[in-house]
């Protein structure tokens, strides 16, 4: 009897935990509706922007531009991670923390490598071995441009006062509520379109090339690390409610399992039961 204690106790439990990651799945899909949305219609605008900015940078001559532009030698890079506060999301946070790691024992090897973390899972993973100039856990607390706006300040700070020599963006794309890739994207120093053939445009620009540059390099910037953390957020929720789902399910085949094995186990306690009576009976008759 011990033993199909157990195994009830077993399926109180995994029953419980059903309830859980169900819920949790269900609040996740909900998030991922209002995040999908959002990331969905900023692309388009955030794209266009960076293309425009970009088409521009290459049009002007000699050095006209933004220190925002300026090539220097690559000594110090800063890596900007983005993560989740959470976790339950399976490989989510895993992945960019790997792929952080590679960047910076590969691509930036023999560099001075640091890190910017936007999400509590980067920074508790990258501080242990690397320096980390800032965390910004409470960024998803209040998603908004202007408070994503203060972070892509204190990054173009540092690249302008030669602290940095180059930024690199690392989060989850977003593809669909299944599947989230790890993108790694150049942030600073803009890098200008190379074209083969140069744009015939025949615009008259007011008041200049060169003024339009340097009043759009920040605010495209701005809008590139909005971007990127709604793509991470939305990502995270695709990712959370996926992970819930499996988890759900396996609840239900392991509960399965273990009602099978009660009541095989049931029914032995109650043959053997009646083994025991009916050889009682036997040995009184005798």
């Amino acid at each position: 009897m011990a033993n199909l204690k157990e195994i009830r106790s077993r399926i109180n439990s995994v029953s419980s935990t059903m309830q859980i990651t169900s819920a949790m799945k269900m609040v996740s899909a909900a998030k991922l509706k209002k995040a999908q949305d959002a990331i969905t219609a900023m692309r388009p605008y955030a794209d266009k922007l960076t293309e425009l900015l970009q088409n521009l940078s290459a049009t002007l001559e000699g050095d006209a531009g933004s220190v925002y532009a300026e090539k220097r030698e690559v000594k110090n890079v800063l890596i900007v991670a983005v993560t989740s506060n959470r976790g339950l999301c399976g490989a989510f946070n895993s992945n960019v923390v790997k792929e952080a790691q590679r960047l910076a024992g590969d691509r930036f090897a023999g560099k001075s490598v640091s890190f910017v973390t936007i999400g509590k899972k980067a920074n508790d993973l990258l501080k242990k071995k690397y320096e980390v100039h800032s965390n910004h856990n409470d960024i998803f607390d209040a998603l908004t441009f202007e408070n994503t706006a203060e972070i892509a300040e204190e990054l173009m700070k540092l690249y302008a006062e030669g602290k940095v020599d180059k930024i690199v963006l690392l989060y989850n794309h977003f593809k669909n509520a299944g599947t989230q890739v790890v993108l790694t994207e150049d942030y600073l120093p803009i890098e200008p379109v190379a074209s083969e053939k140069p744009a015939q445009m025949d615009y008259i620009f007011e008041p200049g090339k060169a003024e339009i540059v340097e009043t759009l390099i920040p605010k495209s910037l701005k809008m590139q690390l909005f971007k990127a953390i709604r793509d991470s957020y939305a990502g995270e929720h695709g990712a959370r409610m996926t992970a819930m789902h499996k988890a759900t399910d396996n609840a239900a085949d392991l509960k399965a399992d273990l009602t099978l094995t009660y009541n095989k186990a049931r029914q032995a306690a109650i043959t053997n039961e009646i083994l025991e009576i009916v050889g009682g009976a036997e040995a009184l008759n005798g």
